[in-house]
């Protein structure tokens, strides 16, 4: 039996290499121009990636990424049961407003932060009451990361949600399941792909967020600088070494998450 493959002809050959080129520039460039910057010092890469300052940074980058698989996690399910299962008024624009951090800048992101919890933000007299500071600490860094990262986990559970459809879940509650029994054993099993694609994307973007995080934050040294702010200082400093070892860390935590997520897909 003859295969029902082609030979590729010669525009095809060229539209291939033209995709290879443009993708080799976009990325494979990039990455090996940050190796071999690395290589090329890599005694002083490694005694600026063990400072103090550089640790707290990744320490923090890394906090703030578990904490936003989960807590996107956690919403991101009920989000989607919501936005999927229930029918209410206005449920198209919150629909809507869910896709907003894709469409906004970061940098208007932190900027509207500011504005709410800034040195004159509307709340900071109730923050200065209770004692809270969220404006350039901690707290901040985590608000801005999470609007970044808010729609990845809710759009792949809610995409599943509505592939699926609620047959089992209403043949669960049929046989007399509670809503949380018809949850925990059916619903949650059935999206379960989707959050593991949903947190191994808010992980990757949570690490790589930079402007939100800048403007809120402020990238002080051991307290709200990030990994990618990290990166941002050194290089204003003229510590290549410190930028380019950290940028590279990074690229390939990132690249770790996506392959990752390609091996659990097939």
């Amino acid at each position: 039996m003859r295969s029902s493959r082609r030979k590729p002809t010669g525009v095809a050959r060229v539209v291939f290499a033209g995709v290879c080129a443009w993708l080799a520039i976009l990325l494979l460039v990039p990455l090996l121009a940050l190796l071999v910057n690395v290589t090329g010092s890599l005694g002083e890469v490694v005694a600026a990636l063990t400072t103090r300052e550089a640790l707290r940074a990744l320490g923090l980058s890394l906090a703030v990424g578990v904490a936003c698989v989960v807590l996107n996690g956690i919403f991101g399910v009920a989000g989607a049961i919501v936005l999927v299962r229930q029918r209410f008024a206005g449920r198209r624009v919150l629909d809507a407003f869910v896709d907003l951090p894709l469409a906004r800048s970061p940098v208007m992101t932190g900027l509207g932060f500011l504005l709410v919890f800034g040195r004159s933000g509307v709340l900071r007299p109730a923050l200065d009451t209770l004692g809270i500071q969220v404006a350039f600490a901690w707290p901040s860094v985590l608000l801005a990361t999470l609007f970044v990262t808010l729609p990845f986990t809710l759009r792949e559970v809610a995409l599943v949600l509505h592939e699926i459809g609620d047959a089992e879940e209403q043949a669960a509650s049929t046989l007399g399941a509670s809503a949380w029994q018809a949850f925990r054993r059916v619903t949650l099993p059935n999206v379960r792909g989707a959050l593991v694609v949903g947190a191994t994307l808010t992980a990757a973007r949570a690490l790589g967020e930079f402007g939100a995080v800048l403007v809120v934050g402020g990238s002080i040294a051991n307290r709200t600088q990030t990994a990618t702010t990290f990166i941002h200082s050194a290089i204003e400093e003229r510590q290549e070494p410190a930028a380019y070892g950290m940028a590279l860390l990074l690229a390939g935590a990132a690249i770790a998450l996506l392959l990752l997520l390609q091996r659990d897909r097939e």
